[in-house]
């Protein structure tokens, strides 16, 4: 049964956790809120928004509950094969330049994400010497993204998405199962540096060249979309990558101007150059018949 309450209400109830919590739903989407809420009232057996509010706030166990239905941990391997091979064929070369690639899941969930970019690493013969940085502000979910160890049953649907993303191998190769569930290899997991960050409160803490943050942005409203697009732009190096879900884009952004769509690839943007920069390279190339190429004016 669907509880109905005011806008006001919910906004109090955001405030609160905050406060109490320190966890910042304050600038989430309304709409996905809502229908999150609903299922945390059944959930928590409370009938009206200022019975879950007083709930919460008493009982840490209720809020822990409470969070897991807020923070949607849905994730898949492999999801969406297509951005995945656009991923091997047009950005690893660029990756392979760096000494040390630095890649950053931004709302890894539990972690299957993260896992499918140190396996495209691992296969592209890079792992050893990059790192990914896999951030969300679910400790549930990081914990069990800690162990590596999942249900066996999807592993046939991650399969072919791992095949359809240009697998060189069989995904089977780098789990292990036990007891029904598939527990993936050591070796990948220690390039992962799991660790609690949240996009709505937190800075910038490394420089990276790839940041993946997929089905994430649309669960925020247009000025937490705008925070965490100038977080990546702050963390990526000079044109780095950013990979978003099927359903985000940069456009309508604050920060649209700072990023370019790729070309024929799927969900992948680069930073553009600064005009500073631009103005650089223009300056400092070579002449062609006596007079200097002027720069692009897209990339900028």
């Amino acid at each position: 049964m669907l509880v109905d309450y005011t806008e006001v209400q919910l906004q109090a109830l955001m405030e609160a956790i905050y406060q109490r919590y320190s966890y910042d739903f304050r600038d989430y989407s309304a709409p996905s809120q809502r229908r999150r809420l609903n299922h945390a009232l059944a959930r928590l057996h409370c009938a009206s928004l200022e019975e879950l509010q007083r709930k919460v706030l008493k009982d840490p166990g209720a809020f822990g509950q409470l969070l897991q239905t807020l923070t949607v941990p849905v994730t898949a391997m492999f999801r969406d094969p297509g951005f995945f091979l656009a991923l091997r064929e047009q950005v690893v070369p660029v990756l392979k330049t760096y000494p040390s690639p630095k890649i950053w899941v931004a709302g890894c969930c539990t972690g299957e994400e993260a896992l499918s970019l140190a396996i495209i690493l691992h296969e592209e013969g890079m792992l050893e010497r990059s790192l990914i940085y896999a951030t969300d502000i679910n400790p549930v979910v990081l914990d069990k993204a800690r162990l590596g160890v999942y249900p066996l049953p999807p592993m046939a649907g991650y399969g072919a998405n791992y095949t359809a993303a240009g697998g060189l191998g069989k995904l089977d190769e780098y789990y292990t199962v036990e007891h029904g569930t598939a527990r993936f290899d050591k070796r990948l997991l220690d390039r992962i540096n799991f660790a609690d960050h949240s996009l709505a409160t937190d800075s910038v803490f490394a420089e990276t060249q790839l940041i993946c943050c997929r089905n994430v942005l649309i669960y925020f409203n247009k000025a937490l979309q705008d925070r965490a697009l100038g977080l990546f732009h702050e963390s990526l190096c000079h044109r780095g990558f950013l990979g978003l879900g099927s359903k985000e884009s940069t456009n309508f952004s604050a920060f649209a101007s700072h990023f370019e769509a790729q070309p024929g690839l799927d969900k992948l943007y680069r930073k553009r150059l600064s005009l500073g920069a631009q103005r650089h390279e223009t300056r400092h190339k070579p002449r062609q018949g006596g007079l200097a190429t002027p720069g692009n004016s897209h990339d900028k």
